[in-house]
C-alpha cells in the first residue's frame, strides 16, 4: 500500500491543530446548560488550553510505541491508565476505583457505574485510532472499543467512542459528511439513544427546523439521562457539521454554542473537519492564535516519562508508527511523493469480537497461542452459597489446533463443575477463527469475602506457556 506522506502528514496535524482550537475555544464555556453565544477565542493568543481528551491520546501514544499495537487489550490500557493518567472525576474515578479491586474492563466501567457509563469521556480520545488505522474504520472501532470500555463498559459511551472513531477513520478518505455519518451508523446497535440523537440530529437538519430548533429538540430527547451525557453532545457535534454546511468557524461555533460539553463537543468538530480537508480547512488566523504547543495537566509526567511537547511533534511520532502498525496486521506499507494507494485491508483474524454482555472480563490473558475472555451468566456478586455460570473464551491465534488443560483455583470453602479439558481447532489462513467456549458452574461458600479471587489455570499441551486467568467475584 502506498500512502503519499505529505497527504497523510497533512490530515494528521490538522487534526490535533483542530483538537487544539476546539478544546481551547470551548473550554472557558464548559458545563454551562443553556445556548452560548460565543464568535471565536477568549483565551491568551499562544496559550492552547489544557485537555484531557488529548492529554489521554499521549499516553496510549507512548503505550503503543513501547508495547506495540498487537498487544494493547483493555487490561493493558488500563494498567496504563491507573499509572499515568491523574484525574480520579467522574467516571474516570469510577473506572480506576474499580480496576484498583480486581475488576477489569468492560465490567470495570459498568459497576455502580449507572450514572457516567453513558458519559463523554471515551469519544473524545478517539483521534489517535482514526490516525493509525486511516480509512480502516472498522479497525479504529475495535481500539476504540478497548480503550472506551475501561470506564464506559458497553454503555453509551462506548457506542459514541465507536462511532467518532469509525467517522474520524474513514474521513481520510472520504469528506462526504453524510456517507462518514452512515459508516459511523453502521457500527454501534441501531436503537441506542446515541444512533437516535445522532439520526435525529440530521432529520431536523434535512426538515430544515432551525439551528436553536434542533438543537432544543436533542436536549429535551435526552433530558432524562442529564448533562456530560454522550448522547446529546455528539448529536451536538453532529449539529454544527451539518448547520456549519463545511465552514470551519460557522461549525466551531454551532457546536460550541449548543452549550454542556463544549471543550469536548469544539475539540471533535475541529479534529473531524481537519481529518476531512487537511489544514486547508482551518483558518489561518484561528491557526496563528492557537500556536502549535500542547499543554497538558492529567498526566503523571514522573511515570510516562517525555511525552509530545506539539502538535507537530506529534504528528511525526504518529506518521513514523503508522508503517508499523498496519505492517502488524499485514498490510505493508510504503511513503511516496506519488498518489495514495489503498490495495490492502487489515487482517484481523486473531481478535477476539467486540462482547455484547456487560459482565465481561475482555481479554484478560494472551497465552501467546490463545487470547482468553471471561462472562458471567449474571452480575458476578455471590451471596453465601449461591451460584454463577461462567464461559471462557478461548481464541486459537496459532496455525496448530492444540489441546488445553484447565483448572480453577477457588478460595476456601468454594466448589465448581466443569470439564478439565477443552479442544481448540486451528486457524484457516485469512479466515477469523471460531471462538471455543468453556463454561463452569462455580459456588461461593459459607463467608464469601467482599473481594473473591479464583485463578484459572491454562495449560495447552506441547506448549512452554502457561497461562493463570485472574477472575474476581464479589461478596
Amino acid at each position: 500500500m502506498k500512502i503519499n506522506r505529505q497527504w497523510y502528514e497533512d490530515k494528521v496535524r490538522a487534526c490535533w491543530i483542530g483538537k487544539n482550537i476546539g478544546g481551547t475555544m470551548g473550554g472557558p464555556y464548559e458545563g454551562k446548560p443553556e445556548m452560548q453565544n460565543i464568535s471565536g477565542y477568549i483565551t491568551e493568543k499562544g496559550q492552547p488550553l489544557p485537555n484531557d481528551d488529548l492529554d489521554l491520546q499521549l499516553v496510549w501514544l507512548k503505550l503503543i510505541e513501547a508495547k506495540g499495537i498487537k498487544s494493547i487489550t483493555p487490561a493493558l490500557l488500563a494498567e496504563y491508565w491507573l499509572m499515568c493518567i491523574v484525574p480520579h472525576w467522574n467516571e474516570y474515578g469510577t473506572g480506576k476505583a474499580n480496576l484498583k479491586i480486581g475488576l477489569l474492563p468492560p465490567y470495570s466501567g459498568e459497576f455502580e457505574n449507572e450514572k457516567w457509563r453513558d458519559s463523554n469521556g471515551a469519544w473524545i480520545r478517539t483521534e489517535i485510532w482514526a490516525c493509525l488505522f486511516p480509512g480502516f474504520p472498522k479497525m479504529a472501532v475495535r481500539y476504540a472499543y478497548k480503550d472506551a470500555c475501561i470506564d464506559h463498559g458497553l454503555g453509551e459511551g462506548t457506542y459514541a467512542a465507536m462511532f467518532v472513531a469509525a467517522l474520524e477513520s474513514a474521513a481520510f478518505l472520504e469528506n462526504d459528511l453524510r456517507k462518514l455519518l452512515e459508516i459511523g451508523l453502521s457500527f454501534i446497535p441501531e436503537n441506542c439513544l446515541l444512533a437516535e440523537t445522532v439520526r435525529l440530529a440530521v432529520d431536523c437538519y434535512d426538515r430544515g427546523i432551525a439551528f436553536v430548533d434542533a438543537r432544543n429538540a436533542v436536549v429535551d430527547k435526552t433530558k432524562s439521562i442529564g448533562m456530560f451525557q454522550a448522547p446529546a453532545n455528539v448529536a451536538f457535534v453532529v449539529l454544527g457539521l451539518l448547520y456549519g454546511e463545511g465552514d470551519f468557524k460557522k461549525s466551531m461555533i454551532h457546536t460550541i454554542n449548543c452549550g454542556d460539553d463544549t471543550d469536548c463537543t469544539g475539540a471533535t468538530v475541529g479534529s473531524i473537519m481537519a481529518i476531512m480537508n487537511g489544514m486547508k480547512a482551518i483558518p489561518e488566523d484561528w491557526r496563528d492564535h492557537i500556536g502549535d504547543s500542547i499543554i497538558s495537566n492529567t498526566i503523571a509526567e514522573n511515570v510516562i516519562g517525555r511525552y509530545p511537547a506539539s502538535c507537530s511533534e506529534l504528528t511525526q511520532r504518529i506518521v513514523t508508527l503508522l508503517p508499523v502498525v498496519l505492517g502488524t496486521f499485514c498490510v505493508p506499507v510504503t511513503y511516496t511523493a506519488d498518489e495514495t494507494e489503498y490495495k490492502e485491508k487489515p487482517i484481523c483474524t486473531d481478535q477476539l469480537s467486540i462482547p455484547t454482555n456487560p459482565y465481561t472480563y475482555d481479554e484478560i490473558a494472551d497465552l501467546v497461542h490463545t487470547k482468553v475472555r471471561v462472562e458471567f451468566d449474571k452480575r458476578p456478586i455471590l451471596a453465601p452459597m449461591e451460584s454463577i455460570k461462567l464461559t471462557v473464551t478461548f481464541l486459537n491465534t496459532m496455525s496448530a489446533p492444540r489441546t488445553l488443560s484447565l483448572r480453577l483455583l477457588l478460595p476456601d470453602g468454594w466448589q465448581a463443575e466443569y470439564k478439565r479439558h477443552c479442544y481448540v481447532p486451528h486457524a484457516t489462513t485469512g479466515i477469523p477463527l471460531s471462538e471455543i467456549h468453556w463454561s463452569a458452574q462455580i459456588t461461593a461458600g459459607e463467608n464469601p469475602e467482599m473481594i473473591n479471587r479464583i485463578y484459572l489455570e491454562v495449560i495447552a499441551e506441547g506448549q512452554p506457556v502457561a497461562g493463570m486467568i485472574p477472575i474476581v467475584i464479589m461478596g
